[in-house]
């Protein structure tokens, strides 16, 4: 079992074909993105990693996570990472090797890390996404040390709605606790952190599900609107072939970032990927994203020890 699976040529010829076309079948385009990646990350190694399922962190059937932990001495950094589903949809296991693959790298990187579920709209409305990212970081911070993690250094990282959640809890105020956000970094990929239904957006539908069909509260209830001076360290990555909107949305993040912190943030650019193989490349041979958000994580360790 090769350690970092190789991307196949056929593989490679199927984001080329997908991509430019990827919006006009998102569901469909997902499918198969995930289809063709689960069977080579199969071969992907997992020695030197424990993985600990199924934990509780609410009461809720779907607030459990998974830890995965590297056998290693010492406090690790804990990732926690939140799946996307487009608000109504999703799970932490999208395939049997996708998303537990981007956990599997960072554990295989010395971090501890941690797959996060959450409910889902329509039975669950914002901001149930974001208050379950706080009990999620609220847990880590109690019991993460027990399984090698630090919890004085957690990072979010979130994909898609996932990621609207994560920003959401890292720059709203509103849905910390008193003590502040608790983390050290966030990282955002292909995050909808801007809610919306206009027309050009084919999941206009499950946004409303989730944040409700008044469009007055949308820049109120979008993570962006709340970035400060004060937010986390962040990292913004998207692909070349994003779900619509989606890459202007990260755009509009790393810009207000720059503007109130002053500095451009950390970003990536994926070219050649989709919002799916965007995360489900973790964990094979190209590793130039993850390689990235691990230099963002020792540049926050850094700057925290100064």
């Amino acid at each position: 079992m090769e350690p970092t699976p190789a991307i196949p040529a056929s593989l490679r010829q199927l984001l080329a074909d997908i991509g430019p076309v990827w919006g006009q079948d998102v569901a469909n385009n997902v499918r198969r993105i995930v289809d063709a990646y689960t069977p080579i990350l199969a071969h992907a190694s997992k020695d030197g990693v424990e993985m600990v399922r199924d934990l509780p962190y609410g009461d809720d059937e779907r607030q459990r996570l998974d830890i995965y932990t590297p056998r290693r001495e010492g406090r690790r950094p804990v990732v926690l990472f939140l799946h996307g589903g487009a608000f109504v949809d999703g799970h932490r296991d999208r395939s049997p090797e996708v998303y537990a693959n981007v956990l599997y790298y960072f554990a295989r990187q010395g971090c501890v890390g941690v797959n996060v579920e959450y409910r889902l709209a329509p039975a669950h409305t914002y901001p149930s996404g974001t208050l379950d990212v706080a009990g999620a970081v609220a847990w880590a911070r109690r019991h993460i040390a027990r399984y090698g993690g630090d919890p004085e250094q957690i990072y979010l990282m979130g994909h898609s709605a996932g990621a609207a959640h994560a920003a959401s809890y890292a720059y709203d105020r509103r849905h910390q606790p008193a003590q502040g956000h608790g983390l050290r970094g966030l990282i955002v990929v292909s995050g909808r952190v801007r809610a919306e239904n206009v027309a050009e957006n084919p999941n206009a539908r499950k946004v409303e599900a989730y944040y409700g069909g008044d469009a007055t509260r949308y820049d109120d209830v979008s993570p962006v609107t709340h970035v400060d001076a004060q937010s986390p360290p962040t990292m913004v990555a998207f692909a070349e072939y994003e779900n619509p909107l989606i890459d202007l949305y990260c755009l509009e993040l790393a810009s207000r970032l720059a503007v109130a912190k002053r500095q451009a943030p950390r970003m990536a650019y994926a070219r050649g990927h989709n919002h799916t193989s965007i995360i489900a490349h973790f964990n094979t041979a190209e590793d130039w994203l993850g390689k990235e958000i691990m230099a963002f994580i020792h540049d926050c360790t850094r700057q925290a020890l100064r």
